[in-house]
């Protein structure tokens, strides 16, 4: 009889993630207790990522823009955090990160306002940008998801009525509409670029 043995998992708490440091620079996300190495963007998605930063600054104070640095904390089964490509803080949620020395918007303080995401290609980022990201944020309470999605050249925008998330694509020359920011008038071939 053959005896099959498992590695024992070693489950992170959000203190435990917090403190970790393997010497690499590796960037991880926290999913459900056990770290998730995030691989570097490619220069591609990297370039759809700042053209929207940019786009943004246009409409946004400059303040309220995030980019690849702050971390979110949202719920699952175990401590979960995410690290989205771009973020839109409220003013609250801004003082609330004033007021500590890490950049991770906690439980306890205010979601953000707006978390985007650039799908990388490949099925499993796929899944999680479309599907855990999106019941993950809504939990959060954050007002509106973007899925730009350079491989599908569209972005998606999802605004959060009633506790769920209405979905709206936009493609080619569409303006982008924001219910949170609706002077936003940024077209999706200026971010998209074919």
């Amino acid at each position: 009889m053959v005896q099959i043995t498992q590695a024992a998992v070693n489950y992170f708490s959000f203190a435990d993630y917090y403190a970790y440091d393997d010497g690499t620079g590796n960037r991880y996300e926290l999913v459900d207790g056990e770290l998730v190495l995030m691989p570097p963007e490619s220069i591609f998605n990297s370039d759809v990522s700042r053209r929207l930063l940019f786009g943004l600054y246009k409409f946004i104070p400059h303040h309220l823009l995030a980019y690849k640095e702050i971390m979110i904390e949202v719920s699952g089964r175990r401590a979960k955090v995410r690290i989205p490509d771009l973020l839109v803080l409220g003013e609250e949620c801004r003082a609330a990160l004033e007021t500590t020395n890490r950049g991770t918007i906690t439980h306890d303080m205010p979601p953000p306002l707006i978390a985007i995401e650039v799908v990388s290609p490949g099925t499993e980022n796929e899944v999680r940008d479309y599907r855990f990201k999106r019941s993950e944020y809504a939990a959060r309470g954050i007002a509106e998801y973007w899925i730009v999605d350079p491989v599908q050249n569209k972005i998606t925008v999802l605004s959060l009525v009633e506790g769920f998330y209405e979905e709206f694509i936009y493609t080619g020359d569409d303006v982008i509409k924001s219910a949170v920011f609706p002077e936003i008038e940024i077209k999706v071939s200026d971010i998209l670029v074919p």
